[in-house]
């Protein structure tokens, strides 16, 4: 009779915010991502970088920047800004992915958020610290701005711990096992997740980074592991490919679950950015926690 009252959104968005409660809960309740790291013989001893992070000095703006980074089109945008940071640019230069509409959108947005400066329509980046400087020094890739934005995205959609441009170290007397740079890492769940991420399009890839991921996971044993591509090309082109190559024979293939999904055996996943990145995330975590059910 209570749920009558309520059209199937309603219904639906009070069961959402139901299960962000719960998680919440159990979140409390399970090992901090600290502690299953130190299970496996790993502390962290670097995490989040700033010295290449492309993100507003403003506290307040977080919220808007994160929303903005949620759009494939905006992500690309940005690299192209990056990719010209040493001189000004034009709207009319940098528009290769989306309309002169939304790239002037998007350069109205940054330069309300105080990251572009302007001389005659021409735009130039800039960083400022939290007292309003400019920061010196220049950006030298996407890679650690995609990586904030992947840690903020099982933050915020899916309640987990997490940390990005984590460097791992193997405590003393516990011991093999692969330290170095792991990309996110995060709790979920009571469960340890590790996200390699790549900004670079498939064609920059190379099969010693698809070996390098392979080795990580297998030095950290999570419990989840996924490779994944800002890109909406399609993964099975050459990424999929060199991951058969590198894996161990006889030993799980890559399968297609969605269109660019791929799983690997029984918590390794393949993803790309191909409709939503947020939405991939749910799918992979969605197939993990329905493989993993206990038998009925």
């Amino acid at each position: 009779m209570y749920m009558e009252q309520f059209s199937d959104w309603e219904e639906l968005e009070l069961l959402r915010a139901e299960v962000k409660r719960l998680r919440t809960m159990l979140s409390l309740c399970t090992p901090s991502l600290e502690a299953l790291l130190k299970r496996r013989g790993f502390e962290i001893y670097k995490k989040a970088p700033a010295d290449d992070l492309l993100v507003p000095a403003d506290p307040d703006a977080v919220d808007s920047w994160y929303e903005a980074m949620k759009r494939y089109s905006f992500r690309l945008f940005l690299r192209d800004v990056i990719k010209r940071q040493e001189g000004f640019f034009t709207i009319e230069g940098i528009t290769r992915y989306a309309t002169a509409g939304v790239t002037g959108e998007y350069t109205k947005y940054l330069l309300e958020a105080g990251m572009l400066e302007e001389e005659d329509s021409h735009y130039r980046l800039i960083r400022k610290n939290i007292q309003g400087h400019e920061k010196p020094g220049g950006i030298k890739s996407f890679g650690a701005t995609l990586e904030w934005f992947t840690a903020q995205l099982l933050r915020r959609e899916f309640q987990a711990q997490a940390e990005w441009g984590v460097k791992l170290k193997r405590k003393a007397g516990t011991g093999h096992g692969v330290g170095g740079d792991y990309d996110v890492v995060a709790r979920l769940d009571g469960l340890l997740l590790y996200m390699e991420v790549k900004s670079s399009p498939p064609k920059q890839i190379y099969p010693n980074e698809i070996a390098a991921f392979l080795e990580r996971a297998r030095g950290l044993a999570p419990d989840i592991s996924v490779f994944f591509m800002d890109t909406e090309l399609r993964m099975k082109d050459k990424i999929v490919p060199m991951f058969e190559e590198a894996l161990p024979s006889p030993g799980p293939r890559p399968e297609r679950l969605h269109k660019e999904l791929f799983s690997i055996g029984a918590g390794m996943y393949i993803i790309n950015a191909k409709g939503s990145a947020a939405m991939n995330m749910e799918r992979i975590l969605a197939h993990y926690f329905s493989s993993h059910r206990p038998p009925s």
